[in-house]
């Protein structure tokens, strides 16, 4: 009797562990964002011209080939070699096709149409008869090498050109991140044959699944060539992770490792990008539109005007990786950006002396600039904030020295600007500007749009608001609030306690409107501090919005930053903001 009353809790145990794995199955593979990317389409029929190698090297590597990819006319002035462009060679991972070039090399194609190919890039791809690599890693070894032979073919391919290339640039998808890393790691591998590496869901820390001593090996290798030799690497890298969709490579193996963040690595999730705010799976990651965009509006800034080439400025690289996928001010990309502009020509100069302004600009004959005397609000208010529904690229805000009531000049603010899905906004710390007497927004002549420019001056202490997150065990049961009541434009909330992985919640933000007689759009920006892993939450309101909140980074033991909410709230509406637990989403994470 007392052995089958084991025997029975026993099973209860197990039954109950499978039910507990299963929830956290469940919330890695389906509790996620639907995807939101855009796919990216080819204009043209997508070609791939065979890159002829040479015997020995064929003869030595069978099972692999090179391809440049092209569309219509480009495909066919490029089949007569040698070629004119920039070369970027793309790298697929476990099981990939060298087909997955033709996102991106489609959208630079385009781009450059648009410039009349003053300048072009030149995709090429490996074909890596789609091996298992992740599974059985005894190849990524060979892949390297093969590797390290193509980038010699393709410079071969410009030889005698007037602006002949003498690097590549590379784009690694998943496993083929980490080829192109270990390609350093080659006794007789010259390290300025290669001028950039982006990779896009590579594992870089660990393998997803260490099946073989190969690919512990392997990892093993790459990794402690790049702690060992940090100050000696100056390949400017950039490592996006998909997100929370991509549950084939979870993003915190995708973080480059700590000690060999040198000055030229950058890591980020695509939720956090600029311009492509959403989260990728392990496949779309190569197809996203947004992505790709963004990516290719780099490659483009990252030219030098003189050698027709990728720049050889390890500060340029890092400041144009920086703009398009770190912060992105709502400006084109400047190298040396002017800091003072001209505030000169016919225009209206309009004195605003309250703390709190909103302008409607619609059809407007005439520039105008409203001035902000800050003498008075210094001894009030601790900070303004401004924003504006217009996204387009011109300076927008200005600071004047020691100016009455216009100026000529006026320093630049907009550089300092954030650019976020449906406005462009700024927050100055009004101390850290102590030589401005006047901060003034420009209005421009435009007809037939319609925008809303706001700003307000407020008590940081005022606008921020402490909400510490639920215990792990809660399971859900219970939960926090806090609530806005006053008419702000922009708050923080800063999420006590919340730092580690295994932490999940579930935040809810419920709107609450008077006199709304059009649709109203607020944003709820999820931001850690200490990695670039923010998402952004955008909601029409009045409304009720659910907000999944984790992390792919823990929060680093010497770091005491707080996890913030950021609300970029209507002065309509009253909101309020709940936090509780999401076991099931513990569990994800935990299984994850």
């Amino acid at each position: 009797m007392l052995l089958h009353s084991v025997n029975l809790c026993n099973l209860a145990f197990y039954v109950f562990m499978v039910f507990i794995a299963t929830l956290g199955l469940w919330d890695v593979f389906f509790g996620f964002e639907e995807n939101k990317c855009s796919m990216s389409y080819m204009f043209e029929y997508p070609e791939y011209q065979k890159i002829e190698l040479p015997k020995k090297l064929a003869k030595r590597y069978p099972a692999y080939e090179l391809y440049l990819y092209g569309e219509g006319s480009y495909a066919e002035e490029h089949k007569i070699l040698p070629l004119t462009g920039i070369p970027v060679l793309f790298l697929p991972g476990n099981a990939g096709s060298y087909k997955q070039v033709r996102s991106i090399g489609s959208i630079a194609l385009r781009k450059a149409e648009d410039i009349d190919f003053k300048y072009h890039f030149d995709f090429f791809s490996v074909n890596f008869n789609e091996e298992l690599v992740a599974l059985y890693g005894g190849s990524l070894q060979k892949q390297t090498k093969f590797v390290h032979e193509c980038i010699k073919t393709i410079l071969k391919l410009y030889k005698g050109q007037e602006y002949a290339p003498k690097s590549v640039a590379i784009i690694g998808h998943s496993m083929g991140g980490l080829v192109a890393r270990a390609l350093l790691t080659l006794t007789n591998f010259k390290h300025d044959l290669i001028n950039l590496l982006i990779t896009q869901a590579t594992p870089h820390i660990a393998p997803v699944m260490p099946l073989d001593r190969f690919i512990t090996d392997f990892y093993m290798t790459v990794n402690n060539y790049w702690i060992l030799n940090a100050r000696q690497i100056n390949l400017t890298t950039l490592s996006v992770a998909g997100g929370f969709r991509d549950y084939q490579v979870r993003s915190g193996l995708t973080f480059l490792p700590k000690l060999s963040h040198h000055t030229s690595a950058l890591s980020v999730v695509s939720s956090a990008v600029p311009k492509t705010w959403v989260s990728t799976d392990h496949l779309s990651i190569v197809w996203c539109k947004q992505l790709q965009l963004t990516t290719v509006r780099a490659f483009f800034d990252l030219i030098d005007a003189d050698t027709k080439q990728i720049t050889q400025n390890s500060k340029k690289k890092l400041a144009v990786l920086t703009h398009h996928f770190i912060r992105h001010p709502s400006k084109h990309f400047e190298e040396n950006p002017a800091i003072i502009s001209d505030l000169t020509g016919t225009s209206m100069w309009v004195p605003v002396k309250v703390s709190k302004w909103t302008y409607v600009a619609y059809n407007e004959s005439e520039k105008i600039y409203f001035t902000f005397p800050l003498e008075n609000h210094r001894k009030i208010y601790t900070h303004v904030y401004c924003q504006s529904t217009m996204l387009d690229t011109n300076s927008w805000i200005f600071g004047c020295i020691n100016s009455t009531s216009m100026c000529r000049q006026g320093v630049d603010l907009s550089w300092k600007a954030e650019l976020l899905p449906t406005i462009k906004s700024l927050t100055l710390r009004l101390q850290d500007y102590p030589s401005l007497s006047h901060l003034v927004v420009y209005v421009p002549s435009v007809h037939g749009s319609k925008f809303v420019v706001d700003c307000e001056f407020f008590k940081k202490e005022a606008r921020s608001l402490q909400l510490p997150v639920t215990h792990l065990f809660s399971f859900g049961l219970s939960s926090r609030k806090v609530v806005i009541n006053t008419s702000g434009l922009y708050y923080n909330i800063e999420l006590l306690n919340f730092g580690q992985i295994y932490q999940a919640f579930k935040i809810n933000v419920v709107s609450k409107c008077s006199a709304v007689k059009e649709e109203i759009t607020s944003i709820y920006k999820l931001h850690i501090p200490w990695s670039y892993e923010d998402s952004l939450t955008i909601a029409q309101v009045p409304s009720s919005t659910e907000i999944s909140v984790k992390l792919h980074i823990a929060q680093p033991e010497n770091d005491s930053h707080v996890a913030l909410l950021k609300m970029y709230t209507s002065s309509d509406c009253k909101y309020e903001v709940t936090v509780k637990t999401s076991f099931s989403q513990i569990l994800g994470q935990v299984v994850a």
